[in-house]
């Protein structure tokens, strides 16, 4: 059997409860967005399930870990990978999940608080921003 057609259990962390199994065609990572029975849910955490088969183990299933969460309307592309909000931002947690302590629903380009010392510029690669205006 293939990774991408095994059965992968989706479970919310709080409460803990497992809402399904679905297959799916693409390797969820953590930060990545997830719709199943019509809500959007955020991936915190994937784990792989093992069995034992002929003295071999063998992957048998995908659990991953999700909370519910509303897909960001700000991206910046930071070192390859997509963060929330404005990276250039020095509160900017630098994340897939959580955008900053301060401002954590966003969006960045009307927050009180943003500042950008210059610092953040530094070793972060390619940098893009897209926005869903």
């Amino acid at each position: 059997m293939e990774p991408d057609s095994l059965p992968t259990e989706v479970i919310l962390t709080n409460p803990r409860q497992s809402l399904g199994r679905l297959q799916l065609d693409w390797t969820p990572q953590p930060g990545n967005y997830l719709d199943f029975e019509g809500k959007t849910y955020a991936v915190l955490e994937r784990r792989h399930r093992y069995q034992l088969k002929a003295g071999r183990y063998r992957l048998h299933n995908i659990a991953i870990y999700v909370q519910k969460a509303k897909r960001p309307s700000e991206k910046t592309l930071v070192a390859g990978r997509w963060v929330i909000g404005d990276a250039s931002c020095d509160y900017n947690a630098n994340s897939e999940i959580i955008r900053c302590a301060v401002n954590p629903e966003g969006p960045c380009n009307s927050c009180r608080f943003y500042e950008n010392s210059g610092n953040r510029e530094q070793g972060t690669g390619n940098r893009g921003r897209i926005t869903n205006d």
